[in-house]
């Protein structure tokens, strides 16, 4: 299987909607730099991944009210942690 890449699966799965909201405070969805940063043992994407997971039972934090992401998107994003973050 092909190894998952930030601009061509990730990034997609993103409104442009969801990138400017979540700018405003300083997440940066659409930036690969960013979101694959290393320092801080990837932070960033760990951050953005547990707020589209659901906890405990309850929805997810984002987006506010949905759409929430699929177990398939979710899947596809943990995919692209284990491969390395790949541009």
């Amino acid at each position: 299987m092909a190894l998952v890449s930030f601009a061509a699966e990730i990034a997609p799965l993103f409104r442009p909607v969801d990138v400017a909201h979540m700018k405003v405070h300083g997440v940066n969805l659409d930036d690969y730099d960013y979101m694959s940063d290393p320092s801080g043992n990837y932070s960033h994407a760990e951050a953005v991944l547990e707020t589209v997971s659901p906890q405990g039972g309850q929805p997810p934090s984002m987006p506010p009210g949905g759409p929430y992401w699929t177990k398939d998107q979710l899947t596809l994003f943990a995919k692209w942690r284990v491969d390395g973050y790949q541009p």
